[in-house]
């Protein structure tokens, strides 16, 4: 914590210069100055970086403080809605507009942080006075941002413009690529990043706030996977899985704590008073219309939990008001505090260990798939599942991700899709659902300022 901090006031200034831009439409770059100074010392472009981090927790409900989860589950089968915000009722009903604010400010704050890492990539390519440890460190950190940005804006959107600089003119006509050509970029800048990013957390003091090659490695696990290269996807998780860093913890309640050895990359708390915004928004203290995100856990999600499973107890808590019970996410225990105890779980070794089961059983290695799901179930109390096919153990995977991974980041929205079970599931529990709901809409904005942006369908 005294690492962060030590850069927390310089970031502050430099974040205030660098906060304000539109993407992909941007308007000519106004920290011209700054930028030529900024890449000077170490300790400066570090906090270009830090200012990176602190952007993506500085505002509730956007892309990457809580808006993607909160956002994800609503348009999935993991919320009921009770807010009577109308911008968040068109995720809940899968009828998003093309002028929603809210898809408008995810695809912006993803750009920002994409034209932000553009930038320190820049300005460290034009340095010759940096060490080159810090160097190397920060243009992995860049590369991992950046695809990480992509990422979601792929499994949001499907074909993204895929922007590379900082040039605002181009970028203000930047028309859409297709998902592929975006996900081959990411794999690309992930594969270098592993080669640019330290190997363990001694450079940020123990801190696990920046990401490592670790970072990259579970990323790009996740990538592989969605890619449907089974045999890479095994192959980055185990990297993951055989580093002595990281250790899946016994007790449930620990896992989501600060800089515990579960977690590979975590996201420092900027807000005075909050631990985490998604402890702030989903934790209810009363009804859910009046409470919070306005969000409570939906039946269909709590219905998914084996009788005895211990996550259902330890990150899932309830709230009765008015002779109603609601049950809500409680992953994240702590709504406000001024001592920090939790930072934003990104990345995290579970998960891995579920990926990694998934591409061993998609290529036919049944019983190491069952391994792997079984160190999860284990964790949770349940009892071993015994592998008979390969369709019977990819349901039991996809039903796992489903109770480890609930309410973070998009990850149940995203496997329904991927694993084309949306259409199937979503048609029984939303009322109107329609396959072309699966991508959100291009924001009319981003079709008025670049003329040649095709919509997606349906909208």
């Amino acid at each position: 914590m005294k690492f962060y901090k030590k850069y927390i006031s310089i970031v502050i200034v430099f974040f205030a210069f660098v906060s304000c831009r539109k993407f992909v439409e941007v308007n000519p770059p106004t920290t011209r100055l700054v930028s030529s100074t900024v890449y000077t010392t170490d300790a400066s472009a570090t906090s270009a970086v830090l200012g990176i981090y602190s952007g993506m927790m500085t505002n509730q409900f956007s892309f990457t403080s809580t808006g993607t989860t909160l956002y994800a589950a609503l348009s999935a089968d993991e919320f009921t809605n009770y807010s009577s915000n109308p911008t968040q009722g068109e995720f809940y009903k899968n009828s998003l507009s093309t002028t929603n604010t809210t898809v408008l400010a995810i695809w912006s704050n993803a750009y920002n942080f994409i034209y932000d890492a553009n930038a320190v990539l820049n300005g460290l390519k034009n340095s010759a006075s940096l060490s080159p440890q810090t160097k190397k460190q920060l243009e992995g950190e860049a590369l991992f941002v950046r695809s990480f940005c992509y990422f979601y804006l792929v499994n949001f959107f499907g074909d993204v413009p895929l922007i590379l600089s900082t040039d605002y003119k181009a970028n203000n006509t930047s028309v859409r690529n297709s998902a592929g050509a975006v996900f081959e970029q990411v794999t690309n800048d992930l594969i270098k990043a592993q080669t640019l990013l330290s190997a363990d957390f001694s450079f940020s003091n123990g801190e696990r706030v920046r990401p490592t090659s670790a970072a990259a490695s579970a990323l790009l696990a996740r990538v592989y996977l969605y890619r449907s290269d089974w045999t890479n996807s095994k192959a980055a998780a185990d990297l993951v899985i055989n580093n002595p860093a990281f250790q899946l913890l016994s007790n449930l309640n620990d896992v989501f704590l600060m800089n515990n050895m579960e977690s590979i990359f975590q996201l420092y708390p900027v807000r005075p008073g909050v631990n985490t915004f998604e402890g702030n928004s989903f934790i209810l203290n009363a009804e859910p219309a009046s409470s919070g995100a306005g969000v409570a856990l939906s039946n269909n999600l709590l219905n998914a939990f084996d009788s005895g499973d211990n996550r259902k107890t330890s990150w899932i808590n309830s709230i009765t008001t008015n002779g109603k019970t609601y049950y809500y996410s409680y992953k994240y225990k702590v709504e406000s505090s001024i001592v920090l105890t939790e930072y934003y779980t990104v990345l995290r070794l579970a998960e891995q260990y579920l990926i990694r089961a998934e591409a061993k059983a998609r290529l036919n290695d049944l019983t190491g798939a069952a391994a792997d799901l079984n160190v999860i179930r284990n964790r949770a109390g349940l009892a071993p599942i015994i592998a008979t096919n390969q369709q019977v153990l990819m349901d039991a995977i996809i039903h796992e991700r489903q109770t480890e991974l609930f309410s973070e980041w998009g990850n149940r929205w995203f496997d329904l899709k991927r694993t084309n079970r949306a259409d199937s599931i979503l048609s029984i529990v939303k009322q109107g659902w329609k396959p072309s709901a699966a991508l959100f809409p291009i924001p009319d904005n981003q079709i008025k300022n670049a003329p040649g942006t095709t919509q997606n369908p349906g909208y």
